[in-house]
């Protein structure tokens, strides 16, 4: 089930996707903490934007080795103060030692989060370095999602990787992580970017005749700038397929029609995953909103009071 190369008329997909008729999705959004005044105008002007749509939660995430620790914090507590949305505090533990992994949480709870996203983070060189667990801190994401439930019963998310984790010898290996997280409190699954969709599909199936019960998210990411991406995707192992090349072959200078594209892109994907019984989606909106609202709205989100 590759996405076809957008020849033909979509209409009717596009239309059945916001069909009145048809449930509406719940969607979640990811946003990063701004490292200058320009960048933090920016995420709250996407803040206000997607806060009407009334998402089941947003997520802010932190930095490798906890890089981001104090603006990730900083920006959660905002969101909990100014808004009518529920954050999802993003939470690693490379680089980092049990005390201090520990007084974060402890810290989130106190301020009023209820929900982390629980992540074993980049090794220090970035993703495909080598990983080594401080002698002193917690050595993956299954013992970070413990530790939690030990401190606080928050509502735990962890990520998953449908096309295999980098460093994974394989998919079964991947779902037995993902049951050992799960067996520590995890309650939700969150899924990196992709763009193949039976790729995904093969994944979801197996995890589920592998007796995983929880809900698993798609992670979505509109593409505006396509070389980005495939850095971006080559660092997570995530297929770019050729289609997707094929429609941004040419277009570097021209940053409107990449935007029409990538709303095309993410609101088939979308609609096709809902065919096949998904009603959540994730949105990594890297703190632009536009093209998310309107891909939302054509799924059929209308905006509430807040």
């Amino acid at each position: 089930m590759t996405l076809p190369m957008f020849i033909g008329d979509n209409r009717g997909l596009i239309a059945r996707a916001a069909s009145p008729a048809i449930l509406a999705p719940r969607v979640s959004f990811e946003f990063f903490p701004p490292k200058t005044p320009e960048m933090e105008a920016t995420l709250w002007q996407a803040i206000r934007r997607l806060e009407p749509l009334n998402p089941a939660f947003v997520s802010v995430t932190y930095g490798a080795g906890g890089g981001t620790r104090e603006r990730t914090h900083r920006t959660v507590k905002r969101i909990l103060d100014e808004t009518s949305l529920q954050p999802a505090a993003h939470l690693t533990c490379v680089g980092a030692a049990r005390q201090d992994v520990d007084a974060v949480i402890a810290d989130y709870w106190t301020a009023g989060v209820r929900n982390i996203v629980a992540l074993r983070g980049d090794p220090p060189g970035g993703v495909g370095g080598a990983y080594a667990p401080r002698a002193d801190g917690y050595a993956s994401a299954t013992e970070l999602t413990a530790a939690i439930h030990r401190i606080a019963p928050f509502e735990v998310m962890v990520g998953v990787y449908p096309e295999k984790h980098p460093e994974s010898p394989s998919l079964d290996h991947d779902i037995d992580v993902l049951k050992a997280k799960i067996d520590a409190g995890a309650k939700v699954g969150i899924s990196q970017f992709f763009f193949d969709i039976d790729a995904f599909l093969r994944f979801h199936e197996r995890v589920r005749k592998a007796g995983v019960t929880i809900p698993i998210v798609p992670g979505i990411m509109p593409v505006t700038n396509f070389k980005g991406l495939v850095k971006m995707a080559a660092a997570c192992e995530a297929a770019v397929p050729a289609w997707l090349a094929h429609l941004f072959e040419g277009l570097d200078d021209d940053a409107e029609t990449r935007r029409l594209l990538a709303g095309a892109v993410a609101v088939e994907l979308c609609a096709k995953l809902k065919g096949e019984g998904f009603d959540n989606f994730h949105f990594y909106t890297l703190n632009r909103a536009d093209l998310v609202y309107a891909i939302c709205l054509v799924l059929g989100l209308r905006e509430f009071a807040v």
